[in-house]
């Protein structure tokens, strides 16, 4: 895989998106930031990164035409290769919180931003942006962040990392096909954050309600068992489980 370094940009996301604009890649690039400026995070948000003590990349990946729909497997399937990841590290207590943070018991140690690229109803490539605090070790305003130092007491290699994430991005994309969905499904499912737990979550008015985490639908929506015995299904614009 081509490694684009530099040293300080806006976004790694809008690096990649710019060069496949230009360029239209067939191949995985990757591109790597000590810093970033404007680094993005999901639904709008930012990522905030201390330069040169965390990895901040993003990824240019081909895919096999997925169909749009089924769009959240590549969400999972970028998920649990950071979650493989992580777990080549010893880091304890991982799990995926939906739709794709990775935690470290409660901590908050990954970012994903995926940007599907898509063309007549399938998707053929994908820009994945990761974000993991590896050697940070304060967290100012953000009292669910942890890092890899922190949580395991030493410094890491982050070109070391990046290795060994890129191995697992590219073994877990190279099985996202249709014949593997339902076992991606139930893995993804088998490390999710508070399945089948009681949690509180906040609906979209923001007022606060219990339920249950029993699953997700494979377009990617949260089902939760309410009090009332009823499973309902919620995206990612109508929901948020709280820590």
């Amino acid at each position: 895989m081509d490694i684009i370094k530099v040293d300080a940009i806006d976004s790694t996301n809008s690096f990649l998106r710019d060069m496949n604009r230009e360029k239209q890649l067939t191949k995985p690039v990757c591109v790597v930031a000590k810093g970033q400026l404007k680094g993005k995070g999901r639904m709008g948000t930012i990522w905030k990164s201390n330069p040169g003590e965390n990895l901040t990349c993003s990824v240019f990946m081909p895919i096999n035409e997925i169909n749009i729909a089924d769009q959240f497997y590549m969400s999972m399937t970028v998920s649990l290769a950071v979650y493989d990841t992580l777990n080549t590290f010893m880091v304890p207590k991982l799990s995926i919180k939906w739709p794709n943070d990775i935690l470290s018991d409660r901590s908050k140690i990954c970012g994903i931003l995926i940007e599907n690229i898509v063309n007549n109803g399938s998707l053929f490539g994908a820009i994945i942006g990761v974000g993991l605090n590896i050697n940070q070790q304060s967290f100012d305003n953000l009292p669910q962040a942890g890092s890899l130092k922190q949580i395991l007491g030493k410094s890491f290699d982050l070109n070391e990392v990046l290795s060994i994430l890129l191995k697992k991005l590219e073994y877990r994309i190279s099985l996202l096909n249709t014949a593997n969905f339902k076992c991606l499904k139930e893995e993804y499912e088998s490390v999710l954050f508070r399945k089948n737990k009681p949690s509180t979550f906040l609906d979209i008015k923001g007022d606060a309600f219990v339920g249950i985490i029993k699953n997700i639908t494979s377009s990617g929506k949260l089902q939760v068992l309410l009090e009332d015995e009823a499973i309902q299904s919620f995206d990612l614009k109508e929901v948020k489980l709280l820590y």
